[in-house]
């Protein structure tokens, strides 16, 4: 890297898109091209995903982007943050406390008066009978009754300030829960940026970065409102937003989208069917076999042994129970050793011995153990077992060293090479698609085991905090739903859609639900009822809605709104472009309906051998509001798949067109749709007639209701 400082460009966040799960988010940095064009952007969050990460640059310029990549710096906060709210909550947990010590102090001042009671003396037998202090014993009672008193008045105001103050807690710990997460750590300001390398001439430049961040959901829901007899209405489409993302997304310009970002994108393959001699499948592209003689790349480094130790103090040695360091006597070293057995109970302890040599000059060079001075007569028995005891940190073993310092045995040869990695499985090599990933790949140490040395494996993650921080942001997915909401996954279906908000929003990293206002949809709409008086003699108000535009609704909440006055909250279904649904409104009391049915059963035919079922349906029903109504009455005509079961209708009911109305009908339904103004009222009459042949009379009788 170049020595001269990277310039920090601030960046604002511009957009936003919200996905089914997680969002895409934009910022926005400017600033002129160093001369080495190696720039820093700050203000990523913490929970973004590293892998996500693009930059380009905004408009028309010869400046281009050659290279980007996250980088994380740490460092001890020099003043701690200031946090009202976690003060607040640590101020009213402290105030609790101190309120229930001073209310157990008053019980227990309570159960010590309530415990106070007249003890006679001791009456000896001689002594003859006394009067009882009937006077003492109502002082007493009545000192007991106003202590109480007095006590209880001050144990009422104690549990009532501690109950107001728990209260007071309760309601600071939820606002600190659902607090944003927009802050830094106590104590630690960690940042997240991103560092670009820009390929250009030195001018101002504005920067796009666009990264993922997991913690991030909406559902849609909606606004109606429609005037009485309009054939068109106002449909206002929301989105409510819960994000936990770390980062407040305060005016940025928002888009939900019901894609998932986590879908698989990687294409089928289709292998070749051979027959014949097997032959070895080719090798994926861009991956290669580790070079011949890698193993021999860290010989040298093998052979030179271990690192040198840090020149620091000798360590300390355990003598008895206490503990001393070797000093300098004389330019010698007097290093206090242990005893070689301890002495027997009640004899003075042995002096210990003392090693005497002279004080290594310098330290052992890189790689090779520290050599011990040689002494002129030999090492005195027990000082090569103290001093192997008390140098236990050289890399070779005590009696090699001490051995090697007098010249008796030969240098010890070279450390032999790392045995190389053991034969892969026959067969074709099988990367896993991180070891393609050339941008987060890491080659291994000296200091690795021998199977990784030399080599290229995926990174682990570039801020193992971020982990715990992306596992506290998912946490969003599982908040409860609103009434009536579907999650766009379940209500888009095999589509995918985009809906652009009109304006700037906030939405705060608290991880709660916020509306926001999307847009308005133009929709058509009619107003109707409808009644199913065999099933329930009740007329329903419906909404039949259209949609004429290129973008589908989905399934979720819809306040209703009527001449300006709410309504009802239904439920909206999935509406695709072009389709055509039925909306519930309820049931509609200004409108009645009645239902009444006759059977009659008979025989006909030669020998009698055909049995007659003529069923009779009369509906009424009557209008009760102040404008004209369109009711649609539906009835139930049996349906049969034998040859000699015939089924007559009489009536005037008409057969639904399956492409022309907004709902699936279901076999043998039939429909009477009727005008009736206000105060009106309609007789329906209609009726059908089953004949079946004896021989296929149904066990227990043929009566229908």
């Amino acid at each position: 890297m170049n020595s001269e400082k990277t310039p920090r460009w601030a960046s604002a966040l511009d957009a936003v898109v919200i996905y089914a799960q997680g969002a895409m988010c934009t910022r926005r940095a400017a600033g002129s091209v160093p001369p080495h064009g190696r720039v820093r952007v700050t203000g990523l969050p913490r929970t973004m995903d590293a892998s996500s990460l693009r930059a380009r640059v905004i408009g028309d310029s010869t400046v281009r982007v050659t290279e980007v990549r996250v980088d994380v710096e740490a460092e001890p906060s020099a003043d701690e943050p200031a946090d009202a709210l976690r003060a607040e909550v640590e101020r009213l947990g402290d105030a609790c406390a101190a309120l229930e010590d001073r209310r157990d102090r008053v019980l227990a001042r309570i159960k010590e008066v309530a415990a106070l009671r007249p003890v006679p003396p001791q009456r000896k037998r001689e002594d003859p009978h006394r009067r009882t202090p009937a006077e003492a014993w109502l002082t007493l009672a009545d000192f007991v009754d106003e202590r109480l008193t007095a006590l209880h008045a001050r144990l009422a105001e104690v549990e009532a300030e501690l109950r107001r103050t728990r209260h007071e807690l309760d309601l600071a710990t939820d606002r600190l829960v659902r607090g944003s997460t927009d802050a830094p750590d106590l104590h630690v300001d960690t940042t997240i940026s991103a560092v670009l390398t820009l390929d250009g001439p030195p001018e101002e430049v504005e920067l796009e970065l666009e990264y993922g961040v997991p913690g991030a959901v909406w559902v849609p829901a909606y606004r109606l409102a429609y005037r009485q007899n309009a054939d068109s209405g106002s449909l206002v489409l929301r989105a409510s937003v819960a994000q936990r993302t770390g980062e407040d997304w305060n005016g940025v310009r928002l888009a939900v989208a019901t894609a998932d970002l986590r879908r698989r994108t990687d294409l089928p393959k289709l292998r070749s069917l051979r027959i014949g001699r097997r032959q070895p499948a080719p090798a994926p592209s861009g991956w290669r076999e580790p070079p011949a003689g890698l193993a021999d790349l860290f010989t040298g480094y093998d052979s030179a042994g271990p690192p040198p130790l840090p020149r620091t103090a000798p360590p300390p040695v355990t003598v008895g129970a206490g503990t001393e360091f070797p000093t300098m006597v004389g330019g010698a070293v007097s290093m206090p050793l242990m005893p070689p057995a301890p002495a027997a109970y009640g004899a003075p302890a042995p002096p210990p011995p003392v090693y005497d040599g002279p004080f290594p000059p310098s330290p052992q060079p890189f790689g090779g153990a520290p050599v011990r001075p040689a002494e002129p007569g030999g090492a005195a028995p027990g000082q090569e077992e103290a001093f192997d005891r008390a140098m236990p940190a050289f890399g070779a073993p005590p009696q090699q060293q001490l051995a090697r310092s007098r010249g008796t045995v030969p240098p010890a040869p070279a450390a032999a090479p790392a045995p190389a990695p053991p034969a892969s499985v026959p067969g074709p090599p099988r990367p896993s698609h991180d070891e393609l990933d050339y941008a987060a790949l890491q080659l291994s140490g000296p200091d690795e085991s021998a199977d990784r040395r030399g080599r290229l494996f995926p990174a682990t993650p570039y801020d193992p905090v971020a982990v715990e921080y992306r596992r506290r942001a998912e946490s969003v997915a599982s908040l409860p739903l609103p009434g009536h909401a579907v999650r766009p996954r379940e209500s888009a279906g095999s589509f995918d859609h985009r809906y652009d908000a009109d304006a700037r929003a906030d939405i705060p990293s608290d991880g709660t639900w916020h509306t926001v206002t999307i847009g308005e949809i133009p929709v058509g709409l009619r107003t109707e009822y409808l009644a199913v008086p065999s099933v329930e003699q009740r007329v329903y108000g419906t909404l039949v809605l259209s949609n004429a535009t290129d973008q589908a609704l989905l399934a979720g909440p819809v306040e209703v709104t009527v001449d300006d006055d709410f309504l009802l909250t239904a439920a909206l279904p999935t509406l695709a472009p072009g389709g055509v649904r039925r909306m519930g409104l309820g049931p509609a009391e200004g409108i009645q309906v009645t239902r009444r049915t006759h059977l009659n059963e008979s025989t006909a035919g030669l020998r009698n051998n055909t049995t007659v079922l003529d069923h009779r349906v009369s509906v009424e029903l009557a209008n009760r509001l102040a404008r004209p109504v369109r009711v649609e009455v539906r009835e139930q005509v049996p349906v049969t798949s034998e040859s000699d079961v015939r089924i007559e209708e009489r009536a005037d009911w008409a057969v639904p067109d399956e492409g022309a109305g907004p709902d699936q009908y279901a076999p043998g339904t039939r429909v009477w749709r009727v005008e009736l103004p206000p105060g009106g009222t309609a007789a329906l009459e209609g009726g059908y007639e089953i004949r079946i042949p004896a021989a296929k009379a149904l066990a227990g009788g043929n009566r229908r209701s």
